[in-house]
């Protein structure tokens, strides 16, 4: 069980923002491709009783020519400046069985989406650069992890990020609002 405390960061030049991260010292820790299977049921949505998703990511670091599979259950908690969830994330070892389960369970709807991230650490925050296909999300963004609200202030000071520019939205929303769903 992970505690995430994140924002999205929207409509920047996203060459821009990963250059000045860069320049700003940002290290390098991951450089991804990953497949996202967000799964839900017709007759029970998920967000009908809870604030939360339910997803498997299958993830090749780049850097590493490691792979791993994971289920993760995505509560969000609180949603005011910053986006707080809580994870409960386990190792899936056979992708094709645990949908076969979760289908059986009533899990019917399926949405499978393809993403390039590119992962960096600076002043003790994730910075995360997010690139999805275009049938899952058009445009890309800079996805922030920190301590707390402070800590985010501090980093978006640093990288010249407009308040207007962040957003607590989750993929889920973003995707709603373009009528991605």
């Amino acid at each position: 069980m992970e505690r995430e405390l994140e924002v999205k960061v929207l409509g920047m030049d996203f060459d821009d923002l990963k250059e000045r991260v860069i320049s700003l010292g940002g290290i390098l820790i991951s450089k991804e491709e990953q497949i996202n299977t967000l799964i839900d049921s017709s007759d029970k949505p998920i967000k009908t009783y809870l604030d939360a998703y339910l997803r498997i990511r299958e993830t090749r670091d780049l850097i590493s020519n490691k792979e791993k599979t994971v289920i993760t259950l995505k509560k969000s908690i609180d949603n005011h400046g910053l986006r707080d969830n809580l994870e409960l994330t386990t190792d899936v070892g056979d992708k094709e069985t645990m949908l076969r389960i979760l289908k059986d369970l009533g899990f019917d709807k399926i949405q499978v989406g393809y993403k390039e991230r590119t992962s960096y650490e600076l002043m003790g925050a994730r910075l995360d650069f997010d690139k999805w296909d275009p049938h899952t999300y058009p445009y890309p963004y800079l996805e922030i992890e920190v301590k707390d609200f402070k800590h985010l202030n501090e980093v978006t000071s640093a990288l010249g990020i407009p308040q207007e520019n962040i957003s607590t939205k989750s993929i889920v929303q973003l995707r709603e609002e373009l009528k991605l769903v």
